[in-house]
């Protein structure tokens, strides 16, 4: 059986050439980089060059910070919680803005802070599955402290208009964060350029290791560490660096960003292919304009077919696909995303999520379009509801 996998905005496939980075990290150059003696004086100059793979990948300026941490969700977290050590706590400053669309780290950090007594306003999503600059500049207020907008959506791929929406914060006064975990390696990101003051990523999304992630803080922007103790990342984030997990996801961030032209030309045409494939079976939604979206996904509803039943009816033929975000995959609950754009019900029960990389082959779109052809036939004839 062929093992084809397009479920690349839940995890990616290491790049060999980042295995073979990490590979004398694990077994010869091993030492800890802040012990005095020779095994960790030798890792310092590796830690340095991943340090500027990391600000060349982002365009972050000299006087800003790269916090290397565990993943996305402790960025986030380290945003969400800090803002409130800084800010919320203890001012009138008691007021986050953020969407219905985030990321359940998103999400869930900003409902813990609704029980400390944190007004939260979570934005919904237009017709088009988008926030707009517009719908944010509507509710900041004098408490406003923080903006949390994702800059491309995990599910549907869709890319939400982060310069606009950092320019309306900062005439706010109001501190901007986004969420790049799905933009990094699928669009240019310039920090500096778009204007955030905090920006998280993850390695495992642009082909590095799991476990290793970065928060992006621009010089001036008000951030207490989450994790105390020793003065690892400039004292920003206590621990003992992961250093095999660092030199990966710097490299691996090298050459996503020199794969973004093959990205948004050849990635995308398989995935214009795949979605062609989907359009020509009756009653299939996809949701988002290409024009809008990162050039490797596909968030289709088929209706009449419920999108576990055809997650397993692909994984039965070799192919991994989703019906959104890998955090709530165990969830039977309509899509979230479906639903704030207003599908019905029964659609909203139905999303399927193809994502490719640049590992993707024809050969395997081919496959996976005859497959579906196939599952969709099988699956109406057995449902209830077509």
């Amino acid at each position: 059986m062929e093992r084809i996998y397009l479920d690349n905005n839940a995890t990616t496939i290491v790049d060999p050439q980042v295995v073979a980075e990490m590979e004398p990290f694990y077994s010869r150059m091993y030492g800890n980089p802040n012990s005095l003696h020779s095994f960790g004086i030798e890792v310092r100059p590796y830690l340095h060059r991943a340090m500027e793979r990391l600000y060349a990948g982002i365009g972050a300026g000299d006087d800003d910070d790269i916090i290397v941490n565990s993943c996305a969700t402790e960025g986030n977290n380290t945003v969400i919680m800090g803002m409130y050590f800084s800010l919320l706590k203890d001012t009138r400053k008691k007021h986050i803005v953020t969407t219905q669309l985030e990321h359940p780290c998103v999400r869930e950090a900003c409902r813990f802070l609704e029980n400390h007594g944190v007004k939260v306003t979570y934005l919904a999503p237009d017709s088009n599955g988008l926030i707009t600059a517009d719908m944010v500049a509507a509710v900041i207020d004098e408490r406003t402290a923080l903006v949390s907008v994702m800059w491309a959506n995990n599910e549907t791929g869709l890319v939400l208009p982060v310069k606009e929406i950092a320019a309306v914060c900062r005439e706010q006064g109001v501190y901007f964060h986004t969420d790049a975990v799905q933009a990094i390696g699928k669009l240019p990101v310039d920090v500096q350029d778009v204007g955030v003051d905090y920006l998280t990523f993850s390695a495992h999304k642009f082909h590095g290791p799991k476990g290793v992630g970065g928060l992006y803080v621009r010089k001036g922007a008000t951030l207490p560490p989450l994790l105390h103790g020793g003065e690892q990342m400039g004292g920003h984030r206590a621990g003992t660096v992961n250093v095999p997990a660092m030199v990966g996801m710097a490299k691996a961030m090298e050459l996503a960003v020199e794969a973004l032209d093959y990205e948004t030309r050849e990635v995308a045409r398989l995935r214009d292919k795949l979605e062609d494939a989907l359009l020509r079976i009756d009653d299939v939604l996809v949701v988002g304009s290409r024009a809008q979206r990162t050039p490797n996904t596909v968030y289709a509803s088929i209706r009449g077919v419920e999108g576990e039943a055809m997650i397993w009816d692909l994984n039965q033929h070799g192919i991994a696909a989703s019906t959104g975000s890998a955090c709530a995959s165990e969830s039977l609950e309509a899509s979230p995303i479906l639903t704030a754009i207003g599908a019905d019900r029964e659609l909203a029960h139905t999303g399927v999520r193809f994502s490719l990389s640049r590992f993707t082959t024809a050969e395997e779109i081919d496959y996976t379009i005859a497959v579906v052809e196939k599952a969709v036939a099988r699956l109406r004839a057995l449902s209830t509801s077509y």
